[in-house]
């Protein structure tokens, strides 16, 4: 009895020690995250501080840290600041959801049909490397000034980022895993679900993460050309700040936009970090 008692109390005390080292590591991974990010923005805003101190342009042109932090938080109890957030987002999801099944489709077409490889491999990265802005003279044209002229040219933005991640995962699928599917019997649509796009879901992930970088700047290169009526969004706050010449609403918004593009990065690498760890390709 004595000695059960005593092996309890150890297994106790041993719980106890591994559950205090989990917490230090989890507090000391997120220090380790933070810290940098907080060094970068402390640097930015000594920076900026010194920039309006030095009288290079006055308050009402470039508004100094402080009275554009005061301006955005009387904007965050404003209704309407969180409606133009939803508007924009709302549009941010809606064409890039568009864009990945369209870069999706594109993507699986064209990595595994020769002709078509041939066809249209080089336009879409010529797609790609077309501005989001030089589309919105023809989306306007097609579309007028709607919220599908914005969506269009969000689409041609991020598809095919999203269809060459795709391709080029295709492309480096390891040949031992396609002769282990046609082993298994798999034929086609079979090969793809469950051997091909596993092995590029890296490529088609680094994919999905540049189309979303275009999609945010189609979409804000957008609401600031296409301004529709009665639909508050950040693009619109943008160009109404500049026309007013209001210097902290025009940079507080621009931060808005910086933080949201942030955090979805940040989704992003959440997403990679999740699959490394399942493949094991985290470093020890």
């Amino acid at each position: 009895m004595a000695v059960d008692t005593h092996a309890r109390q150890m297994a106790g005390l041993d719980a106890l020690e591994l559950a205090g080292e989990q917490r230090a590591g989890v507090a000391s991974r997120i220090w380790a995250r933070l810290w940098p990010m907080l060094t970068a923005v402390a640097l930015v805003l000594v920076a900026w501080e010194l920039v309006v101190l030095s009288g290079r342009w006055p308050e009402y042109v470039f508004a100094g840290p402080i009275t554009t932090f005061q301006d955005l938080g009387h904007r965050l109890g404003d209704p309407e600041f969180y409606q133009a957030v939803a508007t924009t987002m709302r549009r941010a999801v809606t064409g890039f959801a568009l864009a990945m099944l369209v870069g999706l489709v594109v993507g699986a077409a064209v990595s595994r049909v020769k002709v078509l490889r041939a066809a249209f491999g080089a336009l879409i990265t010529g797609l790609q490397t077309m501005p989001s802005i030089a589309w919105f003279p023809f989306a306007i044209l097609l579309f007028g000034l709607t919220e599908s002229a914005i969506t269009f040219v969000v689409i041609l933005g991020a598809a095919p980022s999203i269809a060459n991640g795709l391709i080029t995962g295709v492309d480096y699928t390891p040949p031992l895993l396609l002769r282990a599917g046609h082993v298994l019997g798999f034929r086609r649509l079979q090969l793809y679900r469950h051997v091909i796009l596993p092995a590029s879901l890296p490529s088609f992930l680094a994919g999905l993460k540049q189309g979303w970088a275009f999609a945010w700047r189609s979409l804000m290169a957008g609401e600031l050309l296409v301004i529709i009526a009665y639909q508050s969004s950040l693009g619109e706050q943008l160009a109404i700040s500049r026309e007013l010449s209001d210097s902290p609403g025009l940079i507080g918004t621009m931060i808005v936009i910086l933080v949201i593009g942030i955090v979805i990065d940040m989704l992003f690498e959440a997403a990679d970090s999740a699959l490394r760890r399942r493949w094991g390709l985290n470093p020890v």
